[in-house]
């Protein structure tokens, strides 16, 4: 079963990595609960961090952060898979928008699979990395 869902977890990379956001959201279970980046502090400039629910809500999540920040690249460093979890180390790049500055931050995602599909994907990453791309200090 991990080596499965391992497959599964690397093709939401490569979907991703694509733009195949038409792939990323059948890989999603229908009732998926979605949640990029884990916060419980809102904050305008991170407006796409809070939870999604359901395989539908999934392209607004994207939308909203496309419309804030230019991702430049995803990187999946290692991958440890146990029972229905995979888990997911990396790091990324982006430039905020509105005042084309980059930011850079580690990772971790956790994917919760059942029957070959995403049922609970949660983002783990510090949104400081990301606000100090939106200052314009």
């Amino acid at each position: 079963m991990e080596k499965e869902n391992v497959l599964v977890v690397n093709q939401f990379f490569e979907a991703t990595s694509k733009g195949d956001l038409a792939t990323v959201q059948d890989i999603m279970a229908e009732n998926v609960d979605w949640q990029s980046p884990v916060t419980r502090v809102e904050r305008e400039e991170v407006s796409w961090a809070k939870p999604r629910h359901g395989r539908k809500e999934i392209p607004a999540f994207f939308k909203d952060l496309f419309e804030k920040v230019q991702p430049d690249k995803l990187e999946p460093l290692e991958f440890t898979a146990q029972g229905n979890r995979v888990v997911v180390e990396g790091r990324n790049r982006g430039t905020a928008i509105t005042t084309g500055r980059t930011y850079e931050h580690d990772w971790i995602m956790v994917f919760t699979m059942h029957d070959g599909k995403v049922v609970r994907f949660r983002h783990y990453y510090d949104t400081s990395d990301v606000l100090a791309a939106f200052s314009k200090k």
